[in-house]
């Protein structure tokens, strides 16, 4: 392996990661929680524990890991992959929709806070108790990332120019904050 390569994390993600699994047809655990760590680093433990805890037989993470991937894989559908994770597998709407993003980027949008802030809405749809109603809130979420990113860009670099627009903005308030706060303990 190219240790070099996993500086760029994202980039090992969509080029080798996603390459692999479409190659054949499931992930190790070192690509899986590579997609973890992208998304939540403070979630890698949390998650181990909570895929070894779901599959009591397997005490092997890569075995189990293996096995949902490949589940992902062989599943029907989008919305089928993203109810293995969600349903069978207890992961939430963020975690689950990046590791989908890496695996099926042309399909999946990240469903991030960020992005939620700059649409304005669906803040709300992780918190949903019905499965179906996930995947409404999602669809509508990744339909409403599409029309408002510029045209011409891929799903993916939609959703990095929402989440650089919302960093963008937070940053800008932020030094507006520190500077109005600076000024008047100036003045004081």
């Amino acid at each position: 392996m190219d240790y070099g390569e996993l500086y760029w994390l994202e980039k090992y993600l969509f080029d080798t990661v996603q390459k692999e699994f479409l190659k054949n047809g499931k992930l190790n655990a070192f690509d899986f929680f590579c997609i973890v760590i992208w998304k939540a680093n403070r979630a890698k433990s949390k998650i181990a524990l909570k895929l070894l805890k779901k599959d009591q037989t397997e005490k092997d993470l890569n075995k189990i890991v293996e096995d949902l991937t490949q589940s992902l894989y062989n599943a029907k559908d989008h919305k089928q992959r993203l109810e293995i994770l969600i349903s069978k597998w207890g992961f939430r709407l963020p975690m689950a929709s990046a590791i989908l993003t890496v695996l099926y980027p042309k399909d999946f949008t990240v469903y991030d806070t960020r992005v939620c802030s700059i649409l304005g809405e669906f803040d709300n749809i992780q918190n949903k108790p019905k499965f179906e109603d996930i995947w409404n809130g999602y669809d509508q979420f990744k339909k409403k990332v599409v029309s408002k990113a510029p045209q011409d860009l891929t799903l993916r670099d939609k959703d990095r120019y929402l989440w650089g627009q919302s960093f963008a903005q937070n940053l800008k308030k932020d030094i507006d904050d520190i500077f109005s706060k600076t000024i008047e303990e100036e003045t004081d």
